[in-house]
């Protein structure tokens, strides 16, 4: 079974930070997905989060430690 980890974060910035992260500190073979994610209802361009998919096919990355590490950006785990 493949486990994605969605992490959101407040700006592109924070998000490729994050993704950079997640490769050296948890040794991914390669950089997660960035997507943005306009928030419902919000037309300006400003008004989007960004969210970091964290691919984990072997299921070996601990939660708590992807939730931290987002949480150094301003940013959370999305509960599964």
């Amino acid at each position: 079974m493949n486990v994605r980890h969605v992490l959101v974060l407040p700006d592109r910035d924070a998000a490729e930070e994050v993704a950079r992260e997640v490769v050296d500190r948890f040794g991914l073979p390669e950089e997660p997905q960035l997507v943005r994610d306009a928030l419902a209802g919000e037309d300006d361009a400003e008004d989007a989060q960004w969210l970091v998919v964290v691919e984990d096919p072997r299921e070996g990355l601990d939660a708590a430690a992807l939730d931290e590490l987002a949480a150094e950006y301003d940013g959370w785990l999305e509960a599964p």
